[in-house]
């Protein structure tokens, strides 16, 4: 079933839009991250231009996150206050990210701009937390399932401005979640993504927060932050097709509560595995497509 899609100017399958939709919001509700890095590729492999790829992913993201995060505090997994500090420091990234994504569109150079952030940041991140989850899963088995620290005090734990998080059994520094929140925001807005791909491990292993209230608090912040972003690239960019965003909602959406339900079934170190592994397929998928021959050198199409 074809629908026209006014802002991408162009027809695509509804019921693979749906499809497309509903498996980000799996991924969504399984790992506490927005699916953002899988959507928009996944958009811009089937024809979307990247400008609305990267606007529309950002508003998917926002409907499927809030599905995952309904679940993930019912469950109680949520640290509302490290959310608010992550959140603060995000909305500031997303707005300066804005302008960036804008910026870049004037110079025409969105497409190549958002492929090589992908690659880069996707694979960066990909191949760090499949390395830290296989050792932290061997170390399991040698200690004979023995739980182990996820991560160390270091130099940013010393810093001032300390304040406690109970849910999260930290008492530590604001700066710290204040940066990693600004630069989230920021690959928020011009990746079109959450963030959680990154905001996940970041939580983990420089945060220092177990695993079990990451999920959830790393969608209460991809929510607001989604939400921001959204609003600012409809505003000042004008590239947020609604049509594509709807019927990516209603998959995400019912996709969020099934991946939500099936993560209380995995280890933390098995889900950091499957996640990374995930994350470095799209780094490699992104990078074959920049570095392979077309298969037209030359053709004609409408801008983007």
């Amino acid at each position: 079933m074809q629908v026209y899609l006014p802002i991408a100017e162009m027809s695509v399958d509804a019921l693979l839009l749906l499809g497309i939709g509903f498996g980000v919001g799996w991924l969504s509700g399984l790992f506490g991250v927005g699916g953002g890095f899988l959507l928009t590729p996944i958009l811009i492999l089937i024809g979307i231009p990247a400008p609305v790829a990267v606007a529309s992913g950002a508003n998917q993201t926002l409907g499927a996150s809030v599905s995952g995060l309904i679940a993930q505090w019912r469950r109680g997994n949520v640290d509302a206050r490290m959310g608010s500090v992550l959140l603060v420091g995000g909305l500031v990234g997303s707005a300066l990210g804005v302008q960036l994504f804008a910026l870049l569109r004037r110079l025409g150079q969105v497409d190549l701009a958002v492929a090589i952030f992908y690659v880069v940041v996707l694979g960066t991140v990909g191949m760090l937390m499949v390395r830290e989850s296989v050792r932290a899963i061997w170390r399991r088995r040698r200690s004979g399932g023995t739980a182990t620290k996820a991560h160390e005090h270091t130099w940013l734990h010393g810093l001032p401005f300390k304040v406690r998080f109970r849910k999260s059994r930290l008492y530590i520094s604001v700066v710290p979640p204040l940066l990693v929140g600004f630069g989230i925001g920021v690959l928020s807005a011009v990746m079109g993504v959450g963030g959680g791909f990154m905001l996940v491990p970041a939580m983990i292993y420089l945060l220092g927060m177990p695993t079990s209230v990451v999920i959830g608090t790393s969608l209460f912040q991809v929510v607001f932050v989604s939400a921001n972003v959204t609003l600012l690239q409809a505003w000042q960019v004008g590239s947020v097709d609604i049509v594509l965003t709807l019927l990516l909602l209603a998959g995400g959406v019912a996709g969020a509560q099934f991946g939500a339900a099936m993560g209380t079934k995995l280890r933390g170190e098995e889900t950091r595995a499957l996640l990374g592994l995930l994350v470095l397929a799209v780094a490699l998928s992104l990078g074959w497509d920049l570095v392979r021959v077309p298969e037209s050198l030359f053709t004609i199409g409408p801008a983007r």
